[in-house]
């Protein structure tokens, strides 16, 4: 049977490839999306649907006021159709299946019963975050007003969704710390034998609703590692890290303690990552929203740890926002069950850790 399988998807797999290309990647399929404005979640869009054609869109081109088609005929590819006023007259030469609107100035300049009018007539017409949010599973903050989040159906987390991961969350950590018990004896000993210290290191996080809490890893840093330093994120090839805490770092092996994290309720298994109250108030300073992302519990692995590098600056740090807030909306089984079997992928191989 095996045998007979594997020769079927030998033959299969490249049938499915070609046709995937020649129907999809070609753009011959694709549907047809006219941009209105030019902000830079729109430019950001465009290059993100030229590189990703599987996602099946293609920018016919953007219409704006500022934007005249003789004097800037495109903007990063996209050629400049026409102004507003020309809206009804561009849907009907060049036939777009989606309007995307992402205009930062909309006030007396949105033409407001064209779009309704073209809406009812099967065009359909959404706000570029939404677009941005299904072709970057994540939340642009760059365009985000308060009101788009309280007035938003489908803003997360929802408690059934939370209840249910509780429960989940708990029998994984239960499992796990049975399964791992051997290990983590194992990486205790290692400690003790190799470097002065405590096995475990305890630090204060921020928690659900910003309550402090301590989370507990097996020690990978020289004791009194930040004497001098201070509070800093970890960086490449960090000075802090014993020989030992550098291989527990890569295998996520001094994550294991936190199952007992998971047990008391502190955290759960999957969820934002939790910060360090030394930076929660610097960083709530500079980027909006950040204080949202503590609606949830926190987690050991996370949307944004599957989908962005490690990073020490505060670009990086939104980019992670960004995830975080699309975990918030979009939490379920299903997605804590895709995360967690990419953070397996990722332990196995030792990327990403630091």
């Amino acid at each position: 049977m095996m045998i007979y399988a594997s020769l079927f998807i030998v033959v299969l797999v490249p049938i499915w490839r070609v046709n995937f290309i020649r129907f999809v990647l070609t753009g011959d399929r694709a549907r047809l999306v006219l941009f209105m404005g030019t902000s830079p979640v729109l430019v950001e869009l465009n290059r993100r649907l030229r590189e990703r054609l599987e996602l099946g869109f293609r920018v016919v081109g953007f219409v704006d006021d500022r934007n005249e088609p003789g004097d800037t005929p495109e903007i990063d590819g996209m050629p400049c159709l026409g102004k507003l006023s020309d809206l009804r007259a561009i849907v009907e030469k060049y036939k777009p299946e989606r309007i995307v609107v992402g205009m930062a100035e909309r006030r007396a300049r949105l033409p407001f019963f064209d779009l309704l009018d073209l809406r009812l007539s099967g065009i359909h017409v959404e706000e570029a975050a939404v677009l941005y949010e299904s072709c970057f599973s994540r939340v642009s903050t760059r365009d985000l007003r308060p009101s788009q989040l309280i007035f938003s159906s489908e803003l997360g987390p929802s408690q059934n969704s939370v209840a249910i991961q509780h429960l989940y969350s708990f029998a994984i950590a239960l499992a796990g710390a049975i399964v791992s018990a051997p290990l983590m004896l194992l990486a205790a000993l290692l400690l003790k034998l190799t470097s002065k210290g405590p096995v475990l290191y305890k630090q204060v996080r921020v928690g659900k609703d910003g309550v402090n809490f301590h989370v507990l890893k097996f020690r990978s840093m020289y004791v009194d590692a930040e004497a001098r330093t201070g509070a800093v994120w970890a960086s490449k090839n960090d000075p802090r890290i014993t020989p030992v805490g550098r291989y527990l770092r890569k295998f996520r092996i001094d994550e294991l303690p936190q199952f007992w994290k998971v047990l008391r309720g502190d955290i759960s298994f999957v969820g934002p990552r939790p910060e360090r109250p030394e930076f929660l108030q610097a960083l709530s300073e500079k980027i909006p929203f950040y204080r949202q992302r503590h609606c949830v519990r926190p987690g050991i692995t996370g949307w944004a740890q599957i989908n962005h590098k490690y990073g020490d600056t505060v670009e990086d740090t939104i980019s992670k926002l960004e995830f975080d807030l699309y975990y918030i909306k979009n939490i379920s089984f299903a997605l804590d069950v895709y995360i967690i079997l990419n953070t397996l992928k990722t332990v196995m191989l030792g990327r990403g850790a630091q």
